[in-house]
């Protein structure tokens, strides 16, 4: 089932990327019961995250997109969610980002997130279609693609939305080339998702762009558990009512892991076959001569896919 257009966020972000140390000083504090209130009082939040404002808007904005915190509704404050706990909590899985598969699976929740999905994540990851753009290219493709009650939407927060996404995963150079320091905080610029891959003119214009390519390759670092798990996500989120997928949704329907890690089908496959070892047999691939297909059994609903990815090897 496509996200649906009167969800997306178009802001939020303030311009700010999400930093390394964002996601867990969110949970840190909001792990205490005393501090449900943190993101109502921004003064206070100021303070006791030790950003300005604008920051604090972005944090909370990133800790939500992310699903490691969630409103308590009717102005009770937010609280960490019980996937946040288990990753970034006190006793945690990761409380530091430290395993490399931590932000592979921040970089899935963020893209994938079914309240509150970013309209350019989802647009630039599911449905354009050719692996360069330029940022001339990419306003065009969001602004003709906005939902009908997002037209009078400005252009200028569709073009601030597109640099945030495309700083998200490629830091902003200096004259000389060099890493800005604002942008060095920016933990899924790591992925190498998304590159610099030439300049050209644009004819309108007559300025130089950059183009940008996605990486559509294998990627060493999702390991089977983090497909696993991410997959089995994809499975609640969109299919929750069938016990069957298609290869080719899990390889290329939007909000799939493929889609999402921009894999090649090769590599889908290849996390496919080792599947029904991975996960004891929840989910399994049946491929023959007219037939592929992922099924997902009843023991999905006890096997832990979070756990398994931090299990040691």
């Amino acid at each position: 089932m496509p996200v649906s257009p009167s969800t997306f966020r178009y802001s939020g972000h303030e311009t700010f990327v999400c930093r390394y140390a964002w996601l867990p000083k969110a949970v840190k504090h909001l792990s205490d019961g005393r501090n449900s209130k943190l993101f109502s009082d921004e003064n206070d939040a100021m303070v006791r995250l030790g950003v300005g404002k604008n920051m604090v808007r972005s944090i909370r904005f990133w800790a939500e997109t992310a699903g490691v915190i969630v409103s308590l509704g009717d102005h009770k404050g937010y609280a960490v969610t019980p996937f946040g706990q288990e990753l970034l909590g006190h006793d945690g899985h990761d409380p530091y980002l430290e395993h490399p598969s931590t932000l592979w699976l921040l970089h899935w929740k963020i893209a994938t997130n079914p309240n509150g999905p970013i309209y350019q994540w989802v647009q630039m990851l599911n449905h354009w279609h050719r692996s360069e753009f330029t940022e001339v290219e990419a306003m065009g493709f969001l602004k003709k693609n906005l939902p009908p009650k997002a037209q009078s939407l400005s252009d200028r927060t569709t073009e601030d939305g597109l640099r945030v996404f495309i700083n998200t995963f490629i830091p902003t150079r200096g004259r000389k080339g060099e890493v800005a320091e604002d942008n060095l905080d920016s933990p899924f610029v790591e992925l190498g998702l998304l590159r610099r891959c030439g300049e050209r003119t644009d004819i309108k214009s007559g300025q130089l762009e950059w183009i940008y390519s996605f990486a559509i390759e294998d990627k060493p670092g999702i390991s089977a558990e983090l497909f696993a798990y991410c997959l089995n996500d994809f499975w609640r989120n969109e299919h929750a009512n069938e016990q069957t997928i298609s290869f080719g949704a899990a390889a290329v329907g939007e909000g799939s892991p493929g889609q999402i890690f921009k894999l090649p089908e090769a590599s889908v496959r290849h996390y496919l076959d080792q599947i029904k070892q991975t996960t004891n047999g929840a989910i399994a691939f049946q491929e023959s001569a007219s037939l592929q297909q992922v099924t997902r059994s009843s023991k999905a609903d006890s096997f832990d896919f979070l756990e398994n990815i931090y299990v040691p090897a």
